[in-house]
C-alpha cells in the first residue's frame, strides 16, 4: 500500500532518482524494468512522494530483510482506529499483525500460525484446490471471453483460503469484503479515509472480526487441521491459550487479504507472460510438472508485492548512502529479483532456470511470507487446470493497465481474456473433471451397504447426468494416495443438487469400499469426478432389468427414466438375503413390476425362464456380480445383437489364443508415435512418452480413456463397448485394448 506520511517531509535528502515514478504507467506496466532504469546510477535513493528510501540492489535488500534489530517492521501495522471502536478494537491490537511485529511478539504469533501452513498440509489441500478450480471453470467455459482476474483467479484464491480456514460458503461474502476492508484500514494510517467511507469500512471490519471471534471460541480444543482450529487450540507450556481470540481474528483477517489477492495477481500475471512466451506455455502444457516453475518465474519477474517496508532504528549506510534512524526504507523486491549482479538474463522469462526459487518474491528472513507454501501449491495448480481446460486462452490486451494504484501492492483489477469454445470438448480428452463435494447424508441401505448423498457445499447444481452414469470417488487412504473407485449414481437425475451412491463393503476387496464405510461420514469432504456414462439407457418401448446385489444402484435411475418415457418395464432383483438387498423400500411403490428374489428364500434368479423367449423391441439391462452377467449373456445369445447391455464391476476375462506382440501407435493430435511392447498397454506407452493421456480404472471398465481410431484394427478387451461397437472399430480403451493380430500400426485421434 502507498505509505504517504503526514509528518513534515525532511528536505535535502539525496540522492534522488528523478526518473522514478511509483504512480506512473511505466511502473504499473513493469515495476522491475522501471526500477532498473535508476538502479545502476542510484541503487539507494530518496523518494519524496513516499517520504522513504528505496533500496534496489539484492545485496542491500537482503541486508535489510535479515536484520530486524536495525530494520524494524513495527511501523507496518499502524491504523487510525475510530474512537467508536477502540474498546472493541484497540490500536495496539492492530499493531500485533504478523507483518508488523518484531521478535519476540512476531516469533510467538508466527510459530502458532505456521502450524497451519506447513507444506504437508498444503499438499493435502491440493486436490481440493484442483476440484474448486474445475468447478469455477465449469461456470464460464462456454462464454469464450471474460475477466480472468475476477472470474477465475480471485474466485479460486478466495475459495482456497475458505477451505484452509474451514469456513463454509455462508461466510464467503464476509471474507471477500474483509480482504478489501483490511487494505483500507491499513492505508488509513497514512491516507485518511473520508467519511462516510471511513465509518462504513470500520463497521464492516469490526463486525466481521466479531463473527470470527465467535468461530474461534467455538474451535478451542478442536483437533481439526483447518488454520482457525490449529491456532485456536494451540497452548503455551503452562496450559493457557497461545494467542487470545481477538489476535487470532486479526491474523485470520491478514490471511483473508494476503492469501487471496497476491496469488490471484500472480496467476493473472503468469497468463500475460505465457502469452508473450508461447514456447514456455507449450512446454508446460506438454510437461505439467513445469507449472510450479511457471509460477516461480512469474513471481520472480513480477512479485505481487513490489515492495516491503522497514524503519531504521539507528543510522546506517547502504551502497554509500547514509540512512538516518527513524527513516522509512522500502525494499524493492522486483528490483532485487532482476539484479544483473545475481541473475543471468534477468528480464527473460525462463521457466527452465537452474534454481527457480532463487528470488525474494516472498521476501526473506523472519518475515518470509507465511503463506508461501499455499501460494505455490494453488498458483501452480490453478494455472495447470486453467490451461488443461482452456489451452487457447489469451489476453485481449497485455498492455491493459486497469490497476488500483498503490505503490507497495499494485493491484490489477481486470485482465480481459478470450478462448476458443471448442476447447470445452477437446479438454474432456485431456483432463478428468472433478468436484469437491460434501457428504450430506449417510444411511444404512441394507446389511453391508451404505448410501451416501453428496452435494456441493455451496448448494449449487451439479453437472447433469442420465441413468446409468457413474462417478469416480477419491476415497481417503490415510497418508497414501487415495483409492479411486467407480460407483453408479442411484439418485434421481432430476434432483440436480445431489448425487447418491450405494457402496457395498467388500470384506475381501482391495480396501476402497472399506475406506468408504470407515471414513466418509456426514460432513466429510470428498473429490468426485464428473459423471460418465458407459451404461446409458437407450430408447426402447420395453425393458427387462436384471440386478444382482449392489448392481441395483444404476437400475434405480433406469426404472425412473423408463417410467418417465412411458416405456413398459419389469425388474428382477436378486440378492443373498432380503436384509442384504439395498433400496427395497424405494422399489415397493412399483408393485408387481418388481420381482424380489432373495436367494435364501427363492434360490437364484431364473434367467432361462426370464430370457429364454426372445421379446420383440425389448432391451435387457443387467448389472451385478460376474456369474450373473455371464449367465445373462448365455441366456440372450439367441436375442438380436446388442439387445443385452451390461455393466461389470470387474473386467471381463479375456481369452488369449496367441501371445501378445509389439506394435506402433501414432497419436495424430500430437504427431507422436510410440512403440507398444508386448508386455505393456497403449496407455503405459503413451505415459512413458510424456503424452497427456487420462485414465482412471486401467481395467477397461470405466471408459475414461476411450479414444477414436483413425486407422488400423483393434483387439478390444474392454468391458464397455457392445458387440456392434467393437465390430465397428471406431474407438478403443487404451488401458487394455491393443492392435489386432496382424495389424502393426494404429493411428489414434489424440
Amino acid at each position: 500500500m502507498t505509505a504517504v506520511h503526514d509528518d513534515a517531509r525532511p528536505t535535502g535528502r539525496c540522492p534522488v532518482a528523478h526518473g522514478f515514478d511509483a504512480m506512473g504507467d511505466d511502473y504499473y506496466r513493469d515495476p522491475a524494468r522501471h526500477l532498473s532504469e535508476v538502479r545502476d546510477a542510484t541503487p539507494v535513493f530518496w523518494y519524496p512522494y513516499l517520504n522513504a528510501w528505496i533500496v534496489t540492489k539484492r545485496e542491500d535488500c537482503l541486508a535489510v530483510l535479515s536484520d530486524w534489530r536495525t530494520y524494524s517492521s513495527a511501523s507496518n501495522s499502524a491504523a487510525d482506529v475510530p474512537e467508536k471502536y477502540r474498546e472493541t478494537y484497540p490500536p495496539e491490537l492492530v499493531a500485533k499483525m504478523i507483518v508488523g511485529q518484531d521478535p519476540p511478539g512476531h516469533t510467538e504469533a508466527r510459530s502458532v500460525a505456521q502450524r497451519g501452513f506447513v507444506k504437508e498440509r498444503m499438499d493435502r489441500l491440493q486436490p481440493e484446490i484442483e476440484a474448486r478450480a474445475h468447478r469455477i471453470i465449469d461456470r464460464f467455459e462456454t462464454q469464450g471471453s471474460g475477466n480472468l482476474l475476477e472470474e477465475y483467479s480471485l474466485e479460486l484464491t478466495t475459495q482456497t483460503i475458505m477451505a484452509l480456514l474451514g469456513l463454509g460458503y455462508e461466510h464467503e461474502a464476509m471474507l471477500r469484503q474483509l480482504r478489501d476492508d483490511l487494505f483500507a484500514v491499513l492505508s488509513s494510517a497514512h491516507e485518511p479515509l473520508p467519511e462516510p467511507k471511513r465509518s462504513e469500512v470500520w463497521e464492516r471490519f469490526v463486525g466481521a472480526n466479531l463473527v470470527l471471534r465467535e468461530i474461534i471460541d467455538s474451535r478451542r480444543d478442536s483437533d481439526a487441521d483447518d488454520i482457525i482450529s490449529v491456532m485456536a487450540s494451540a497452548r503455551k507450556e503452562d496450559g493457557s491459550w497461545a494467542l487470545p481470540t481477538p489476535q487470532i481474528a486479526l491474523h485470520v483477517s491478514e490471511f483473508a487479504a494476503a492469501g487471496t489477492d497476491t496469488t490471484a495477481q500472480a496467476m493473472t500475471n503468469a497468463v500475460i507472460f505465457l502469452s508473450q512466451h508461447p514456447e514456455a506455455l507449450q512446454d508446460a502444457i506438454a510437461e505439467p510438472e513445469l507449472w510450479p516453475r511457471v509460477f516461480e518465474e512469474t513471481v520472480r519477474r513480477r512479485p505481487s508485492s513490489t515492495f516491503t517496508s522497514r524503519r531504521a532504528t539507528r543510522d546506517v549506510e547502504l551502497s554509500g548512502v547514509t540512512i538516518a534512524a527513524g527513516d522509512m526504507i522500502w525494499i524493492a523486491l522486483a528490483a532485487a529479483n532482476t539484479d544483473p549482479d545475481h541473475v543471468e538474463r534477468p528480464f527473460e522469462f525462463d521457466i527452465h532456470r537452474p534454481d527457480p526459487t532463487d528470488h525474494l518474491a516472498f521476501t526473506a528472513g523472519r518475515h518470509t511470507c507465511l503463506g508461501n507454501p499455499l501460494a505455490r501449491v494453488q498458483g501452480a495448480t490453478g494455472l495447470r487446470v486453467l490451461f488443461e481446460r482452456l489451452p487457447s486462452l489469451r489476453p485481449d490486451d497485455t498492455e491493459e493497465l486497469d490497476f488500483l494504484r498503490m505503490a507497495l501492492l499494485p493491484v490489477r483489477r481486470s485482465l480481459h481474456v478470450h478462448w476458443d469454445v471448442a476447447d470445452v470438448e477437446r479438454s474432456k480428452e485431456r483432463a478428468v473433471r472433478t468436484l469437491s463435494l460434501e457428504v450430506l447424508e449417510r444411511t444404512e441401505a441394507s446389511d453391508g451397504v451404505v448410501a451416501l448423498t453428496l452435494g456441493h457445499p455451496d448448494g449449487g447444481d451439479l453437472p447433469r447426468w442420465r441413468a446409468g452414469a457413474h462417478v469416480d470417488v477419491h476415497v481417503p487412504n490415510g497418508g497414501l494416495e487415495p483409492f479411486v473407485r467407480q460407483y453408479s449414481l442411484s439418485s434421481d437425475p432430476e434432483e440436480t443438487a445431489v448425487y447418491r451412491i450405494g457402496v457395498l463393503k467388500e470384506v475381501s476387496g482391495r480396501g476402497g469400499s472399506a475406506a468408504v464405510h470407515e471414513t466418509l461420514l456426514p460432513g466429510s469432504r470428498v473429490t468426485v469426478s464428473w459423471p460418465r456414462n458407459n451404461f446409458r439407457l437407450a430408447p426402447s418401448p420395453r425393458y427387462v432389468f436384471v440386478a444382482g446385489g449392489i448392481g441395483i444402484t444404476p437400475i434405480l435411475a433406469m426404472v425412473r427414466e423408463a417410467g418417465r418415457a412411458g416405456a413398459d418395464w419389469e425388474l428382477v432383483y436378486g440378492g443373498r438375503t432380503r436384509a442384504s438387498m439395498a433400496f427395497l423400500p424405494e422399489l415397493a411403490p412399483y408393485g408387481d413390476r418388481v420381482t424380489v428374489v432373495p436367494q435364501d428364500e427363492r434360490g437364484l434368479i431364473d434367467l432361462p425362464g426370464l430370457l429364454g423367449a426372445v421379446r420383440e423391441d425389448t432391451l435387457v439391462y443387467a448389472c451385478g456380480p460376474e456369474p450373473l452377467l455371464r449367465a445373462a449373456e448365455e441366456c440372450t445369445s439367441h436375442w438380436p445383437k446388442d439387445a443385452l447391455r451390461l455393466e461389470r464391476f470387474a473386467p471381463k476375462a479375456v481369452e488369449r489364443t496367441v501371445p501378445d506382440t509389439a506394435f506402433e501407435v501414432e497419436f495424430a493430435g500430437s504427431g507422436t508415435t510410440v512403440a507398444v511392447g508386448a508386455e505393456e498397454t497403449i496407455l503405459e506407452a503413451a505415459e512413458r512418452a510424456g503424452l497427456p493421456v487420462i485414465s482412471s480404472c486401467k481395467t477397461g471398465t470405466c471408459g475414461t480413456c476411450e479414444t477414436p481410431i483413425l486407422s488400423g484394427r483393434a483387439d478390444h478387451r474392454d468391458s464397455i463397448l457392445t458387440a456392434s461397437e467393437q465390430e465397428a472399430d471406431e474407438t478403443l480403451m487404451i488401458c487394455v485394448s491393443r492392435a489386432a493380430a496382424g495389424c502393426p500400426r494404429l493411428v489414434l485421434d489424440r
